[in-house]
């Protein structure tokens, strides 16, 4: 019995040391928010938390191979734009392979949290928005003089004061996670909307979902 634990220990090891030892490619397009199109940026690397790899690049595309299981950085500056940031964990690999496009919004706009999920109604955050948001926190960690405002909507249906309300509390909850992330409370501020600043008027649910959203606007940098 002793020896089957030991040779089950052994084999499990070696699988971790093999998935750990595989490569895996990561690359990229960093492009316009409004009008897709590539922008020549400084793009750097680095692996979380330490920085112990690190690497740069001067393109609008990236492309670089990476092993073990600690997640990445990959971070695009360019003058006229708001820094962007993307953290890619290896287990997203398929194949051998991830991409991600590094989305680049001209200073002076707001940039929207196109994956922050809440339940219906409520200001409670759903898991699947938990990456998103760790990218903020990241892009406040990496810029320390920076202070974001965030800026919450909610669909123009139902009662004003409800939504005022709903949109405060969901801010609100998105600042208390970058808190959480050991991002300084006072360098992030809150704002609400409500449904005073629609996207679209139509009465679509396409449209409603679309005019439902939380904002960064940076303050200053």
């Amino acid at each position: 019995m002793m020896k089957f634990q030991i040779t089950t220990v052994l084999v499990a090891a070696a699988l971790i040391t093999q998935a750990q030892d595989k490569e895996i490619w990561i690359e990229g397009k960093v492009v316009d928010v409004g009008t897709g199109k590539g922008v020549k940026a400084d793009i750097r690397y680095r692996s979380l938390p330490t920085g112990g790899i690190t690497g740069s690049f001067r393109d609008s595309v990236f492309r670089f191979s990476i092993f073990g299981s600690s997640k990445y950085e990959v971070l695009a500056e360019v003058d006229g734009y708001i820094t962007t940031v993307a953290i890619v964990d290896p287990q997203e690999g398929i194949e051998g392979k991830i991409v991600r496009n590094l989305t680049l919004t001209p200073k002076g706009q707001t940039i929207r949290l196109t994956h922050l999920i809440f339940e219906q109604g409520k200001s409670v955050i759903d898991p699947a928005s938990f990456a998103e948001l760790d990218e903020v926190a990241q892009m406040l960690i990496d810029h320390p003089k920076l202070v974001i405002q965030l800026e919450g909507h909610t669909d123009n249906q139902g009662s004003i004061s409800k939504n005022m309300e709903l949109s405060q509390d969901r801010v609100d909850a998105v600042k208390e996670y970058l808190i959480d992330k050991k991002v300084k409370k006072d360098r992030v501020k809150t704002k609400a909307f409500g449904g005073t600043k629609p996207l679209s008027n139509d009465k679509t649910p396409e449209a409603r979902n679309l005019n439902r959203r939380v904002e960064i606007r940076i303050l200053s940098e």
